[in-house]
């Protein structure tokens, strides 16, 4: 049974569909954003009068208007993301755009905080990817049919600003919805027997970490390269483009290497201990964690939280280390098939992955934060290291590079499996918990829109009065 079927059961098609809506928001909220090498035809439209239309304002929603050609580009979008919007009518694209400028109103009465150097970071990135796409500056103003570079960056920037108070306010709303364990077994029991979600194959997977040696030459290389950055940053040079074009770290390259954390934010030590002891304005020394070296610059201190870039650049593994490491591991190998050690006891004192040797080298799945891996929803790099493995065995050695270039040796068995069934609440309490907290966050964001209108200067002009939209956009 599909789980939106169950949502479905247990809240209104109103704020269903306004969560669907809500789903596809990350691909439509610029039409400009993704650049094509090729010419896309022109989005046909759902509802025609038969006339051809002159572009203009077609809603405002407080200090944000929507013209008729942004229901186009936002079709459009989903095209060209490989979308289909055989389904989409201009009615419902409407509503979406209505959505997100009510978000966006709404962060700034809420004094949601989007910051000139997130801007500046978010424009070097796109701008960085327009380029590699079209070749040039002027070719990238031309497309955008703007009359300057300067024109073009202050068009580009209002739109990433205005997403970015979008996101942040729809992640304000749900941030604080939180649920029981009586909350969630009182859900568990509104779903009907037959429409239970159905659970396929799952796993669980342990792994033992050699990391190979890397010689303090090249160490030392990567810490010149660093301090080469800090001081051409300290001279003038923009530390987010550095982050852009050289950080090793893909979860903040191409945001200019930005993060904002508190004390409790779930980084490594050392990067906590750099961070929180750097003054606003202040750049670090290189320094080292388990990820490779690093350099920080923090940008802001608000209170307890900071506002920061880094540079993460990882030390280049020779053949003859690469070596030694997969000799290493293939002994590890022998000693568990000979029932020398077992493969908990292997993880525990030979693995270099300190996350997992604790447990044994058991695995925590990311997205859900046990220890289960649903074969059918894996990576398609993991699937194919554990899908052939039976309960017990132990795989050949793997050489596996990080996405920040550090590469590893490892090992992977498989602890326990668990057949497809339907859900049992019991053995799938973090599973309907998630359904649970999922259902409960959709009811507070209709509750939220439902209020928010309310309050809200709104107006629909001409043909679009007469949609049929999820929300009371018309106040009837």
């Amino acid at each position: 049974m599909p789980i939106n079927k169950i949502q479905m059961k247990s809240i209104n098609n109103r704020i269903a569909l306004t969560f669907f809506v809500l789903l596809i928001s990350s691909v439509v909220a610029s039409a400009q954003e993704i650049i094509k090498d090729t010419v896309i035809a022109p989005v046909k439209k759902v509802q025609s009068t038969g006339k051809q239309k002159i572009d203009g304002v077609i809603a405002t929603v407080g200090d944000y208007i929507i013209l008729d050609s942004d229901i186009d580009k936002s079709l459009l979008e989903i095209s060209t993301q490989g979308g289909s919007i055989k389904d989409i009518t201009r009615c419902q694209m409407l509503g979406k755009l209505l959505e997100d400028k009510l978000y966006a109103h709404q962060a700034v009465q809420d004094s949601i905080i989007v910051t000139d150097s997130e801007v500046k970071g978010m424009l070097e990135e796109r701008l960085n990817f327009l380029l590699e796409k079209i070749g040039s500056m002027e070719k990238v103003v031309q497309y955008y049919k703007k009359d300057s570079e300067e024109e073009f960056r202050t068009y580009f920037s209002d739109i990433l600003k205005e997403g970015k108070l979008s996101s942040e306010m729809q992640k304000k709303i749900v941030d604080g919805v939180e649920i029981t364990p009586e909350e969630v077994r009182n859900y568990f029991k509104t779903i009907p027997s037959s429409d239970l979600p159905f659970f396929g194959v799952e796993l669980e997977v342990a792994q033992i970490v050699v990391v190979p040696k890397v010689s303090d030459a090249d160490k030392q290389k990567v810490i010149d390269r660093l301090n080469s950055f800090k001081k051409e940053i300290e001279e003038g040079s923009s530390f987010s483009t550095k982050a852009v074009l050289y950080s090793q770290d893909p979860g903040s390259r191409s945001n200019g290497g930005f993060y904002k954390m508190n004390r409790k934010t779930p980084f490594v030590k050392e990067f906590k201990d750099v961070a929180f002891s750097l003054a606003e304005g202040e750049i670090s020394a290189p320094f080292q964690t388990d990820f490779g070296y690093h350099i920080i610059y923090v940008e802001k201190i608000k209170g307890q939280e900071i506002e920061l870039r880094h540079i993460l650049l990882t030390p280049t593994v020779t053949e003859e280390a690469l070596s030694e490491a997969k000799e290493k591991i293939t002994l590890i190998k022998k000693r568990i098939e000979d029932k020398e050690i077992t493969f908990a006891e292997a993880a525990r004192t030979l693995s270099d992955e300190k996350e997992t040797r604790a447990n044994g080298g058991a695995l925590i799945n990311p997205k859900t934060q046990d220890t289960r891996f649903e074969l059918t929803k894996m990576d398609p790099t993991f699937y194919s290291q554990v899908s052939n493995l039976k309960e017990g065995e132990v795989s050949a050695p793997i050489l596996e590079q990080g996405d920040e270039g550090k590469k590893t040796y490892k090992l992977i068995t498989v602890t326990n499996r668990i057949d497809e069934h339907a859900a049992d609440y019991a053995k799938d309490y973090i599973k309907i918990k998630d359904l649970a907290l999922t259902s409960k966050q959709i009811t507070t964001i209709g509750k939220w829109f439902d209020e928010k209108i309310k309050e809200t200067y709104i107006k629909i002009i001409g043909e679009y009065r007469d949609c049929d939209f999820t929300n009371n956009w018309l106040k009837k």
